[in-house]
């Protein structure tokens, strides 16, 4: 049987439980790695989400970023901050063993920083939180483990994952520094869950709230499931659930989504 792995900022969690809990139900997901709660942890909404059969690993701050793990398996060996600061103290990153029979998978759940405006410490915070992550991407991959990192990365890629390439150039999202240091991971040995099974350009996972951008499909591909070796090795299937952007009170995000065989 095959595990299947989400990501989905869900843009506030506590706004979106009609939706989280519709969506659950609809695709089935095993694991999914869960960004932007925007609550404490002792404010996430547990009872909603253990009633569905999830297991929880909930790393939370007050108002703003947050992040969490919904799991169907037991959760082992949770990691709650990204090492290398000890003096950040945003909720950005939760990472767990996820004991599911005899092939667990190590999962990751990240909330990238934005890092706008780029002529800010916002950005040079953002390129050095990543930084971070290479180094204990690279740290995951010495334990031959089958590794997914997943979230809202605040990355597209390349010029096929943004409606308007001219117009995103300078955004801390389009970067150029950004999209090296996004490159620098994958090359660390990392597959790109999606593009690996969808090369068509242009398939989105974020659509802004203004300017009509969901109707007129003016998105950008920023949330991502990086699989290591081990993990890429198992890879039979992945998409973006892009249809519930549509619905009432939706998120600005959609899941993006693979399957490992067991």
């Amino acid at each position: 049987m095959a595990l299947k792995i989400a990501a989905w900022n869900v843009n506030s969690v506590k706004a979106r439980i009609p939706r989280a809990v519709e969506w659950l139900r609809e695709a089935k997901p095993d694991v999914v790695l869960i960004q932007e709660i925007k609550c404490r942890d002792e404010d996430f909404p547990r009872l909603e989400f253990e009633d569905l059969g999830y297991n929880l690993a909930v790393v939370g701050q007050k108002t703003y970023n947050g992040v969490a793990i919904l799991s169907k398996s037991p959760l082992s060996d949770v990691l709650t901050a990204l090492p290398g600061d000890p003096d950040d103290d945003q909720a950005r990153y939760v990472e767990a063993l996820v004991e599911c029979g005899k092939r667990p998978v190590r999962v990751a759940s990240i909330y990238l920083p934005n890092g706008n405006p780029v002529d800010s410490d916002k950005f040079a915070y953002k390129l050095a939180w990543m930084g971070r992550l290479r180094a204990r991407a690279k740290k995951l991959l010495a334990d031959e483990e089958a590794v997914v990192l997943g979230g809202d990365f605040n990355v597209a890629p390349t010029d096929d994952d943004v409606y308007d390439p001219l117009l995103w150039g300078n955004d801390a999202l389009c970067r150029p520094e950004t999209r090296a240091k996004f490159r620098s991971i994958l090359n660390l040995g990392y597959t790109d869950g999606f593009r690996a099974l969808n090369p068509e350009p242009h398939a989105y996972t974020y659509w802004d709230y203004q300017g009509g951008a969901w109707q007129k499909d003016q998105g950008l591909r920023i949330d991502h499931l990086l699989l290591s070796p081990q993990a890429a090795d198992r890879l039979v299937a992945s998409g973006i659930d892009s249809k519930i952007r549509g619905r009432e009170k939706a998120s600005d995000h959609v899941p993006v989504w693979c399957e490992l065989k067991g």
